[in-house]
C-alpha cells in the first residue's frame, strides 16, 4: 500500500490531521506526567537521563522531557492509525471522530501510571525491588525509592500506550469494518 497515494487529495489534510492530533495528546500527556513524576523524584530526570536540558527545575525538565519524551510516541501512534482510519473503500475516520478514543487511551494510561507508580513506591519502600547499579551509588539514598516510584510510573505510561494503541486501531478497524457491511 502506497502511503503517498492515501495522502492524495482530500484526505491527505485528515491523514494529517490524526497524525498532529495523536503527537497532541502525546506531548500532553508527556508534559503533565512529567510535571507529576519530576515533582516525585527530580533525580529520576538529572541522573536518570542524559543531561540534555542543564537545569534541575522541575518545571523546566516536566516541559522538556514530556515534549523530548513521547512526541515519536504520538508519530509512531498516528501514522498506522492514519492508515486504519483511512484507508481502503470503508468508511472513512476523521480527525475529530479519534479524539474520543485517544483521550480514552490517555486516561488509561494515566490511571495504569499512577497504579504503577504507587507499586513501585510500595516495592522499593519494601525492599522487594532496589535500584540497581550504577544508579544506586548516584542517586541519593533517600530518593530510591521515589526515583523507582517514577520508574515504574513511565515504565507502565510507555506500555499502555503501546498497547493501547494497538487496541484503538483494532477499535477503528473494527467499526469501520462493520459500518461498511450496514452502510
Amino acid at each position: 500500500m502506497d502511503i503517498a497515494r492515501l495522502c492524495a487529495g482530500a484526505g491527505e489534510v485528515q491523514f494529517l490531521a490524526i497524525i498532529a492530533v495523536c503527537v497532541l495528546c502525546a506531548v500532553s500527556y508527556g508534559v503533565v506526567h512529567d510535571q507529576i513524576t519530576a515533582r516525585i523524584c527530580v533525580e529520576y530526570f538529572t541522573i536518570g537521563h542524559a543531561p540534555v536540558f542543564g537545569t534541575d527545575d522541575p518545571t523546566l525538565l516536566g516541559l522538556g522531557w514530556g515534549v523530548l519524551a513521547t512526541w515519536w510516541v504520538g508519530v509512531m501512534l498516528g501514522i498506522p492509525l492514519a492508515v486504519v482510519a483511512r484507508a481502503g473503500a470503508w468508511p472513512k475516520r476523521s480527525a475529530v471522530s479519534l479524539v474520543r478514543p485517544l483521550l480514552i487511551l490517555m486516561i488509561a494510561s494515566a490511571a495504569c501510571a499512577t497504579i504503577a507508580g504507587i507499586a513501585g513506591w510500595r516495592l522499593a519502600g519494601g525492599g522487594v525491588v532496589v535500584l540497581p547499579e550504577p544508579l544506586a551509588g548516584r542517586v541519593p539514598p533517600e530518593k530510591h525509592v521515589a526515583f523507582l516510584a517514577d520508574a515504574f510510573a513511565h515504565s507502565a505510561s510507555y506500555l499502555i500506550g503501546f498497547v493501547g494503541g494497538g487496541i484503538v486501531m483494532l477499535v477503528v478497524w473494527l467499526q469501520r469494518r462493520k459500518a461498511s457491511v450496514v452502510g
